[in-house]
C-alpha cells in the first residue's frame, strides 16, 4: 500500500511518502506526546503496530499504551500489536549483526502482513544498554544500509534516539542516514540526508583512516 493512498499523521504533519524517520528525544514524557498520537490513530484505522523496546520497559511500554485507550491485550492477541525486545531483535544472542537485524526487520514490516487496507506503523527504541550496544560505526552503517533494502513504498519507520546516551558526532552521523528527522516534535524532510551509497563509502574511508568513533555513548 502506497502511504498517499491514506496519509498518515506524524508529529504533526501528514506523510504522503515512505518514511524512514529518526527522532530525537530528551525523555520518554516528550517521546510519548510525539508517538501516541501516531500509534493511536493506526490502532483506530485497524493498522498493525511493530514496536521494539527495551526489554526492562516493555510492561510501562504497554501501560502507557493502555492509558491512552488501547485494550493491548486483545491488540496482541490479534496480531494487530507486535512488541518484541532488544533481544529478540537487535541483540538476538547477545550480539549485534547488521545483516540479521535487516532481514528480521523486513520480516516484521513486510506488507503481506498487513490486511488490505492497512499498513504497519514502526516503531524502534535505539537506546540500546551500554553493555551490549556495539560500536558507533555498526549502527550508523546499519542505518544506510536499511536504506539500501527498503521496498520503495515501505510503511514508516520511527527510529526513536535518547539524547541522552550518543554523543553529538554519533547523532550527526545518525541524522544523516535518515530520509526525514523529528526534531523538537516536528516531522521535516532531513536536509542532511546523505544516500547510503555515499554514506558507506565515508565510513568505509573513516575506518580505514582510523577515525571512527569507538563508542556510541556519551
Amino acid at each position: 500500500m502506497r502511504i498517499s493512498d491514506n496519509p498518515v499523521h506524524l508529529a504533526g504533519k501528514p506523510l504522503t511518502q515512505a518514511c524512514h524517520a529518526c527522532a530525537f528525544f530528551h525523555t520518554d514524557e516528550e517521546k510519548y506526546r510525539v508517538l501516541l498520537p501516531f500509534i493511536l490513530e493506526g490502532v483506530e484505522r485497524g493498522d498493525l503496530a511493530a514496536h521494539i523496546v527495551n526489554p526492562a520497559q516493555r510492561a510501562a511500554h504497554l501501560a502507557r499504551l493502555a492509558q491512552a485507550g488501547v485494550d493491548t491485550d486483545a491488540a496482541q492477541a490479534q496480531g494487530q500489536l507486535a512488541v518484541r525486545s532488544w533481544d529478540e531483535t537487535y541483540l538476538q544472542d547477545g550480539k549485534f549483526d547488521q545483516q540479521r537485524m535487516i532481514a528480521t526487520l523486513l520480516a516484521l514490516i513486510a506488507p503481506a502482513n498487513a490486511p488490505p487496507g492497512t499498513i504497519s506503523r514502526n516503531i524502534a527504541d535505539m537506546a540500546w544498554s551500554p553493555g551490549a550496544r556495539p560500536d558507533a560505526h555498526d549502527i550508523v552503517e546499519y542505518e544506510a544500509r536499511l536504506n539500501q533494502v527498503l521496498p520503495e513504498h515501505h510503511n514508516p519507520i520511527v527510529c526513536t534516539y535518547d539524547l541522552t546516551h550518543f554523543s553529538a558526532d554519533v547523532v550527526i552521523d545518525i541524522l544523516r542516514t535518515h530520509p526525514m528527522v523529528i526534531i523538537g516534535g516536528i516531522l521535516q524532510e532531513n536536509p542532511f540526508f546523505v544516500p547510503p551509497a555515499e554514506m558507506l563509502k565515508e565510513l568505509d574511508a573513516r575506518r580505514l583512516a582510523g577515525t571512527t568513533p569507538a563508542s556510541a555513548v556519551r
